[in-house]
């Protein structure tokens, strides 16, 4: 399977939506919308904010690596 590195995350707040490359190496905790300003952080049981607000989750998921920052 082909990793995705493209993911749009969408505001829970104002639903604005944007296409981001998430990191390859590390789980990005925090991500602040362009568009109302509000801080976004994973929701409880996801490791990043691409698992909470993308349309695809973050790289180490989509590998299912048990040594990644996100198991």
């Amino acid at each position: 399977m082909q990793v995705q590195l493209n993911s749009t995350i969408t505001c829970p707040e104002c639903s604005f939506q944007k296409e981001e490359t998430m990191p390859t190496d590390a789980c990005q905790f925090f991500y602040k919308c362009e568009n109302c300003d509000v801080l976004l952080k994973p929701q409880k049981g996801d490791c990043c904010v691409y698992c909470s607000y993308g349309s695809v989750a973050c790289p180490p998921i989509q590998e299912d690596n048990q040594n990644s920052c996100c198991k």
